[in-house]
């Protein structure tokens, strides 16, 4: 870019248009009408950054400060002072633009991280963007990390809900692990962001093993061990509430002329033990946080389980009283025709070779007078 000619003049601001390759996306309404008030009363003190675009309905497309051509042309201005950047590369023209907003506090995390994998997409290393924008390599590389969050968790992260580094271990999840993690941080499940990071983990961990307990119980054995384990860092616990509190206690109570008197050549050993005691709960303190989350990801995953076993189970029953109705209903004509052949058949009539009835028989005279006498 350096080869480039460059030229301060005065043009119209109908004659620039915006870059649509912008890196920055959201502007602040409050800020954009102070800028404005700002230019009504002074006037544009930094010049905007522009060069010439062949065969476009307007010559000329922003590199930097959009900003400023907005705000000008909401003051009213209709010439404004610009510096031309002649033969840029579209490339180039997207470098200066990242490289003024990169650093702004209203450009957010989302849209520098979408800048960035532009960059990388055209063939950038993150060693390379990094020595670019003055940034370190693991900056640009946490950036980048960024793009795999689902469209909901990244605007959450965009209106500032969660926070960069919190977002970064939340990409690493699987699209529905990231939903719940950002749903329980931003609803306040968590005392502190770094609870929440070891959450995420723990998910994390869900995700690459099968399980993180055995699939077979316990054995006799095992239990017996786990039960002392357990038992022995009750006790330890208990000792230190008994003991090392209170004597913690004491000495807070106390100020710090009068300790210099108090502990007198013991000081120094005083300060010395407290310090390694301090490096050492810090230290188990972080250990306890991250097996904590372990532990509430472990509940997520049985949580989800037992949910999926519920839904099964539902479904299965369902099934089962479906097959069960249509054995009924298949049953239902089986049981008339079987009605139908133990009912003996009426006999046919009588009838005669013309097919109709016979006529009744009658007693001949003779017959009938005799049986009267």
């Amino acid at each position: 870019m350096a080869d480039n000619k460059v030229d301060f003049i005065n043009i119209k601001v109908s004659e620039i248009a915006p870059n649509p390759e912008q890196p920055r996306k959201f502007f602040s309404e409050e800020a954009q009408e102070e800028l404005t008030n700002s230019i009504k009363e002074n006037g544009l003190l930094q010049p905007v950054v522009i060069r010439p675009v062949e065969g476009a309905k307007v010559p000329y497309m922003l590199i930097a400060g959009e900003r400023r051509w907005r705000s000008c042309q909401a003051a009213g201005l209709e010439v404004i002072p610009a510096k031309v950047v002649e033969g840029a590369t579209e490339e180039e023209a997207y470098v200066l633009s990242i490289a003024e907003n990169v650093n702004r506090a209203d450009m957010t995390i989302m849209e520098e991280a979408g800048a960035y994998a532009d960059l990388k997409a055209a063939g950038w290393t993150p060693a390379k963007i990094a020595k670019q924008f003055g940034k370190t390599e693991t900056h640009i590389t946490w950036r980048l990390g960024l793009l795999t969050l689902r469209p909901e968790v990244a605007e959450m992260v965009d209106q500032g809900q969660i926070k960069n580094n919190l977002a970064w271990h939340i990409a690493q999840l699987n699209p529905a692990n990231q939903m719940v993690a950002a749903m329980r941080y931003v609803r306040g499940d968590f005392d502190s962001e770094a609870e929440a990071q070891h959450f995420a983990n723990g998910l994390k961990m869900m995700e690459q093993q099968t399980s993180l307990t055995n699939e077979k119980a316990p054995t006799a054995e095992e239990q017996e061990k786990q039960k002392k384990a357990k038992a022995k860092a009750k006790d330890g616990l208990g000792k230190a509430e008994e003991v090392l509190i209170p004597l913690l206690e004491e000495l807070a109570e106390k100020k710090p002329e009068d300790l210099a008197v108090i502990l007198g050549d013991d000081l120094a050993r005083h300060l010395r033990v407290v310090g390694r005691l301090y490096a050492k709960v810090q230290m188990v303190r972080n250990l306890l946080s991250k097996a904590q989350g372990i532990q509430r990801a472990m509940a997520e995953d049985f949580n989800k389980a037992a949910v999926e076993v519920q839904q099964e189970a539902a479904a299965a029953k369902k099934t089962e009283a479906a097959a069960k109705t249509e054995a009924r209903t298949a049953d239902k004509p089986q049981s008339t025709a079987k009605k139908a052949a133990a009912k003996p058949a009426p006999k046919p009539a009588a009838r005669t070779a013309t097919g109709t009835q016979a006529p009744a028989r009658r007693t001949p005279a003779k017959k009938a007078e005799a049986a009267a006498k």
